[in-house]
């Protein structure tokens, strides 16, 4: 890189945004962290890191911080800007249309206004757009969570001269995940839980292989060349299928765990625990991951989707199987 390029990170203390932050500064890019106040920079320690506290929130107050920012970027605003940021988990359905939805939205809206608009705008969305038909040709999600970015990518095919790209990937794990590894503390504690009885295709992909994909759109944006890809959704995984037993057999051996104590836990009792557990929640003002959202996730039996798209326009080829993925997250 012959000259420093200023990039955005939105959700840069998040699993996922960390990451982002790590790859974009080993790339030689001057980086910006977005976060809030109050977010912890437990994995945004490097010094040549520069902070954005952002107030998604709100518009207006979004536009005082972008023209004081603007300033300190040289003028130039941000050559890229990676939306990272968003709720996986709320205690109110209403949370994730607040915070997904409007906060994408005043995010477009404050960079346009302030004439700020980047070469690219990558929108991390997910596959759960789709809800329980992966392979629909329109979108039809069954939770709140795919509903609000369902409506984010809408408001984003609405926006005249933004250049986007969206990014659907299935589960992502790795490093400093906590979802997953509610399942490999199950694991260390010589339990594998697993849900319903029918068959069930899931997929993953590697937080680094995702990484390398935003990277790839941004490649992409840097030589000019951005026609193939903006305006598009692309869905990610590893490129194979597996099930439940794949990722718990994987964890046992990553956790040298021999014995373990296999639960099938029938739908109807998910769907009991997941709705006592998400009112209860409520009722304290907390979030948990067990919730009728989650139940919806659990419960769905085909997790699996195209991504040949990808592999053609983004030059996409995932380096981490789930073996060599699970290893390096949970290996003892």
């Amino acid at each position: 890189m012959t000259e420093p390029r200023n990039i955005l990170i939105t959700g840069a203390s998040g699993f996922i945004g960390s990451f982002i932050v790590e790859e974009a500064l080993r790339q030689g890019y001057t980086v910006w962290a977005g976060v809030r106040s109050s977010s912890s920079r437990q994995y945004l320690s490097d010094p040549r890191i520069h902070f954005a506290e952002l107030d998604l929130s709100d518009v207006t107050h979004l536009c005082e911080q972008f023209k004081k920012l603007n300033q300190e970027t040289g003028g130039g605003g941000w050559d890229y800007v990676i939306h990272a940021a968003g709720a996986t988990k709320a205690r109110r359905r209403s949370d994730f249309f607040r915070v997904n939805t409007e906060g994408t939205k005043n995010l477009v809206t404050a960079l346009r206004q302030c004439n700020m608009t980047p070469k690219l705008f990558v929108f991390t969305s997910s596959l759960s757009v789709m809800g329980k038909n992966t392979h629909a040709d329109m979108p039809h999600p069954n939770t709140s969570y795919g509903e609000s970015k369902l409506m984010a990518e809408q408001f984003l095919a609405t926006t005249k001269d933004f250049p986007y790209v969206i990014l659907r990937p299935t589960g992502v794990y790795g490093p400093r995940e906590r979802d997953y590894a509610l399942m490999a503390q199950s694991i260390r504690r010589h339990v594998d839980f697993s849900v319903g009885f029918r068959h069930q295709d899931i997929t993953f992909i590697y937080v680094r292989d995702f990484v390398s994909a935003i990277f790839r759109c941004v490649d992409i944006a840097a030589s000019g060349n951005t026609k193939n890809i903006v305006e598009k959704a692309y869905f990610l995984t590893d490129g194979q299928v597996y099930t439940s037993r794949d990722f718990s057999l994987l964890l046992q051996q990553a956790m040298h765990v021999r014995h373990v104590l296999r639960i099938r836990c029938p739908l109807f009792l998910l769907w009991t625990i997941c709705a006592l557990s998400g009112t209860i929640a409520r009722w304290l003002g907390r979030t948990t991951t067990l919730n009728l959202d989650k139940y919806h996730i659990l419960a769905q039996r085909d997790w699996t989707c195209d991504t040949l798209p990808a592999q053609r326009d983004l030059a996409f080829h995932p380096e981490w199987s789930l073996a060599r993925g699970v290893e390096e997250t949970y290996a003892l």
